[in-house]
C-alpha cells in the first residue's frame, strides 16, 4: 500500500504548502561533511518531488555550522534554479552574501526566549531585534522576500514553558520589522495539540491571521503529527518539515529530529489535502540521502515503504 485511502475532515484547509528545510536544517548538525555535490543533488530531487519551497542552505559563519560551509558554492551550483531558493542569513554578513548572488528569499532566526537568544545569537532577546532590523528592512528595499523563524514557542530547555503572551509579543515585533511569513517552532519537540491551538488563537487576538503563520513541528515526544493536525483545524496551510526526518538544533541538544516530510504528506494525502508532492519520489530521495550518511532514514513512512530503512 503505497497511499493511504482519502477519507476528508470536513472544515480543513484545501490546500497546504510544505516548506521543506531538509537541506539546511535537517543536514546543518550533521558531523561528517556532505559533500556539496551530494547536497546539490539532494535539492533538486525534491525539487523534482513536487516540493513547492526548499530552504537550500544557511548563510552562517562556519565556525558555526561547519556543515552549511559550502552555501556560496552550493548556490552557485543551483544556478538560476537556486536563485528562488530561500536561504538563511543570521544578519547583514549574509545578507551581503544572498544579495551577491541575486537570491531572492532569505529567513532570519530569532528567539522567543532569553536564554536560547544569548546561546544560539551571542545576543539578548531584545537586541536582537536591533540585528535583525537592518538585515530585514535592507532585504525588503532590494525586492527580497522574507520570512522570519521564532524559535522556543512552545518550551525552552533551560527556562520551561514559555507564555504564550511572550511568544505572540515576539513573533509580532518580527513581523512588524516586515517579515512576510512568521514560522512557529517547537524546537525541542515538547509541543501537544491543544498548545499548538491556544497559540494560534493568541496570535489571532493579538491580529495576527493564520495566513501569516506557519508551523515548525520536532517529533522529540511523537507528537508533530497530533500537532499539524491541531494546526490545519486552526486554519495554518504552511508546515515546515524535513525529507527523511533529518535534524535538529545545534543549539539545543534536547532538539531532536524535524517532522518528516514524508510522514506530513501521507496525513495530508489522507485527508484529502492538496500538497503537489509525489511520495514514492520523495521517500526514494530520503532513502538514498540515508545511504550517504550511513543510517537509516528515522521517518515511519520511509521505513514502511521501504524495507531496505528498516532497522534489523
Amino acid at each position: 500500500m503505497s497511499l493511504p485511502m482519502v477519507v476528508p475532515e470536513p472544515g480543513l484547509p484545501a490546500r497546504v504548502t510544505i516548506y521543506e528545510v531538509g537541506p539546511r536544517d535537517g543536514l546543518q548538525n550533521e558531523k561528517s561533511a556532505v559533500p556539496t555535490a551530494v547536497k546539490e543533488e539532494f535539492v533538486r530531487r525534491l525539487l523534482a518531488a513536487g516540493l513547492p519551497v526548499v530552504e537550500a542552505t544557511s548563510f552562517v559563519h562556519p565556525d558555526w555550522v561547519p556543515q552549511l560551509a559550502d552555501a556560496a558554492d552550493l548556490m552557485q551550483r543551483l544556478g538560476e534554479t537556486g536563485r528562488d531558493l530561500p536561504v538563511l542569513v543570521p544578519n547583514e554578513r549574509g545578507l551581503d552574501r544572498a544579495l551577491a548572488l541575486g537570491l531572492r528569499h532569505v529567513a532570519v532566526f530569532g528567539s522567543a526566549t532569553e536564554t536560547f537568544a544569548q546561546r544560539n545569537l551571542n545576543r539578548s532577546h531584545d537586541a536582537q531585534f536591533a540585528m535583525f532590523a537592518p538585515t530585514v528592512h535592507r532585504a525588503r528595499d532590494a525586492g527580497l522576500d522574507v520570512r522570519a523563524y521564532l524559535s522556543m514557542c512552545f518550551g525552552d530547555p533551560w527556562e520551561g514553558a514559555v507564555p504564550l503572551e511572550q511568544v505572540v509579543a515576539t513573533g509580532r515585533r518580527l513581523l512588524d520589522l516586515g517579515a512576510s511569513q512568521l514560522s512557529l517552532g517547537d524546537t525541542i519537540g515538547v509541543a501537544t495539540a491543544g498548545h499548538v491551538t491556544a497559540l494560534v488563537e493568541a496570535f489571532a487576538a493579538a491580529g495576527v491571521g493564520s495566513d501569516l503563520l506557519a508551523l515548525h513541528f520536532h517529533d522529540t515526544y511523537g507528537q508533530a503529527l497530533s500537532n499539524v493536525q491541531a494546526g490545519l483545524r486552526a486554519g495554518i496551510t504552511t508546515y515546515d518539515a524535513s525529507a527523511g526526518g533529518l535534524g535538529g538544533c545545534p543549539y539545543a541538544h534536547s532538539a531532536t529530529g524535524n517532522l518528516a516530510t514524508e510522514d506530513l504528506v501521507w496525513l495530508l494525502t489522507g485527508l484529502g489535502i492538496e500538497h503537489g508532492v509525489d511520495l514514492t519520489s520523495l521517500v526514494a530521495t530520503s532513502s538514498w540521502m540515508a545511504g550517504h550518511l550511513g543510517r537509516p532514514s528515522p521517518s515511519a513512512t520511509v521505513r514502511a515503504l521501504d524495507p531496505a530503512q528498516s532497522p534489523g
